[in-house]
């Protein structure tokens, strides 16, 4: 009874009172001339801060969306930690920077169709490369795994190396210096991630980034409910890899696996 109620009130509402529960982020940015995108900025090589000055592929890529609406990108930085409180909360319109696609984000808001496989691979001194080729290797009891808190990185280390001895590092900037500098034995991130510091850091090496200890993908944040939106930014994507110009802009920010 309760539920035949329901539906003949809905039915009863016009469409313009129903169409007001979803968002319209493509008329808000459209007619603000400004695309608020929320970002950690501490994630090569996908948006990095330096000093107040984003760079990285995800904040090339959030420019040229905002080109084809006539706006301007202004970056709204958050923190891994805070990034879907701060994304629910309506303080940007998208969400960017290396964001892995997970069941738990979904509850709270739409992805883009994803736009990388980007997978989970340890990063180790480059003398102990061999050492650390499986899940297995990794989680035992004397291996120091190091971790950033708030995101997948955390979760994965939590669940898939929960017999490892795991330390928190909160800066990402820094993490890898841990593992450089004997602090920790290894830290599990993206494969893209990976071949980058790998790259910086002569110490440093990737373990098998093209065969990643856990299949993941990158995506955007999408406001819940905004499929016009979505598929707004689906076909903008499909349209940029067809035309061979995704292509081009991630050669600029993400290396082949480096031969150490």
């Amino acid at each position: 009874m309760k539920k035949t109620l329901l539906s003949a009130l809905l039915c009863t509402l016009p469409l313009s009172v129903l169409a007001q529960t979803a968002p319209d982020t493509l008329k808000q940015v459209t007619d603000s001339k400004t695309l608020r995108v929320c970002t950690p900025g501490d994630y090569k090589p996908f948006s990095f801060d330096q000093g107040g000055h984003f760079e990285g592929l995800d904040i090339d890529l959030m420019n040229a969306l905002a080109g084809t609406l006539g706006a301007n990108m202004q970056v709204v930085k958050t923190t891994w930690a805070n990034l879907m409180a701060d994304f629910t909360a309506g303080k940007c319109d998208i969400g960017a920077g290396g964001i892995s696609v997970s069941v738990e984000r979904q509850k709270k808001a739409f992805f883009s169709a994803p736009y990388m496989v980007n997978g989970k691979t340890p990063i180790v001194r480059c003398e102990d490369k061999e050492k650390y080729q499986s899940i297995e290797a990794l989680n035992r009891p004397e291996v120091r795994i190091v971790a950033n808190p708030g995101g997948s990185n955390e979760k994965f280390a939590r669940t898939m190396l929960a017999k490892a001895s795991l330390t928190m590092h909160k800066d990402n900037l820094t993490i890898f210096d841990e593992v450089a500098n004997g602090k920790a034995d290894a830290f599990v991130t993206e494969a893209a991630e990976a071949r980058v510091q790998s790259k910086l850091n002569p110490k440093l090496c990737a373990v098998n980034p093209d065969q990643p200890l856990q299949y993941a993908e990158m995506g955007y944040l999408i406001p819940d409910n905004d499929m016009r939106f979505k598929l707004y930014v689906d076909q903008w994507m499909h349209l940029l890899k067809a035309s061979g110009q995704y292509d081009q802009m991630a050669e600029k920010w993400i290396p082949a696996d480096p031969a150490k």
